[in-house]
């Protein structure tokens, strides 16, 4: 899981605090751990299962080893009995059960069973916001106590950069427009990339995507004949694959960052634009305004006509834009990784 987006980012940003402190095993392939500083100084046993399948429950059963406490960093718990003393679960949100009716059969069937499992089975439940929270209490029905920790940005990594020449290679290798808005996320419909491309319509603005084309599915429609079908092709820009180290570079030459999700349990994207000296625009709605506070200009994402008011509120204004970077450079300061392992550790401890 950990080249999945969000969640990715939590386990490889929180396991370099655990491993000075405790034992600590891995499951999931050694070829792709070895990437990682952190690879010398954990175990780790092989699993190659796909996530929500049978076969991971299965494999997960065989091979978690007997253990102080189990972790389970996303809800896909394991459903049969384990040789762990104590089970901790972190649960970022439940989309799955606040989007239910979205989803298929099969998914609605595993998402009821292994939420609500993971709730019961478990003796520590995290999760990343106080939305998160009131989430969970509202679809379990939870009587157990639910500890925040905080998702965070790596600050090594999204700054502000004022290296020109990196700029401008960066810029030519993806065929970047001169100026432009930026999307980053997954192809998700909850993401609501269909209302955005409704904003750009009547406003002569660029709109840089990372991710391929060919990806952006959005329910039974794809995003490239919305595109066509609006008008779109001059003012759309897919980067296609972007590798790690220049997603900040990508962030830094963007006029304002646009996040119009429907739902999120945290949301890091909108605070690695804030790092990086970018405005931000996001969602009224979910945890984005307790992440984001008053550092962000909030629209209605339900409305593309008021995402499209919200961007031209910004684009207008100079003086706005430049109040958004300083109000967004002290935002990121109340979030590290630092600080929520800190959190993590002491509530292992604690269980312990």
């Amino acid at each position: 899981m950990h080249n999945a987006s969000g969640i990715g980012t939590y386990i490889k940003n929180i396991i370099p605090f655990l491993v000075d402190r405790f034992t600590v095993i891995l499951l999931g392939s050694k070829n792709e751990i070895s990437q990682y500083n952190f690879y010398n100084k954990v175990k780790i046993i092989e699993c190659s299962s796909n996530i929500y399948s049978i076969k991971e429950q299965f494999e997960l059963f065989n091979k978690i080893p007997q253990c102080d406490i189990f972790w389970s960093p996303h809800y896909n718990i394991p459903l049969l009995p384990i040789k762990a003393k104590k089970r901790m679960v972190t649960i970022h949100d439940v989309f799955h059960l606040a989007f239910y009716d979205s989803l298929s059969f099969k998914q609605k069937l595993y998402a009821k069973l292994v939420i609500n499992q993971a709730v019961k089975k478990s003796d520590i439940i995290l999760t990343v916001s106080e939305f998160s929270k009131s989430e969970i209490m509202k679809y379990t029905k939870i009587s157990k106590q639910i500890d925040i920790v905080h998702n965070a940005i790596d600050f090594d990594k999204f700054k502000v950069i004022d290296d020109m020449q990196r700029l401008l290679d960066i810029k030519e290798k993806y065929n970047l427009p001169n100026n432009f808005l930026l999307f980053v996320g997954n192809v998700k419909p909850h993401k609501n990339i269909k209302n955005l491309l409704l904003a750009l319509k009547d406003l002569n603005q660029n709109l840089v995507i990372v991710g391929k084309k060919g990806g952006f599915i959005t329910g039974d429609s794809e995003i490239e004949d919305m595109i066509r079908n609006n008008n779109l092709e001059d003012k759309i820009f897919f980067t296609g694959f972007v590798e790690d180290e220049d997603i900040p570079v990508i962030y830094n030459l963007a006029k304002i960052f646009v996040f119009p999700s429907l739902y999120e349990g945290f949301g890091i994207p909108p605070l690695e634009a804030q790092a990086c000296g970018t405005p931000v625009i996001s969602s009224n709605i979910a945890s984005l305004p307790e992440v984001g506070e008053d550092s962000v200009i909030y629209c209605t994402p339900e409305k593309s006509s008021d995402i499209k008011e919200k961007i031209e509120l910004v684009l207008d204004d100079i003086s706005l834009q430049k109040e958004l970077v300083v109000k967004g450079s002290k935002n990121i300061k109340r979030f590290s990784w630092e600080k929520s392992a800190e959190n993590i550790i002491e509530i292992i401890e604690r269980l312990q």
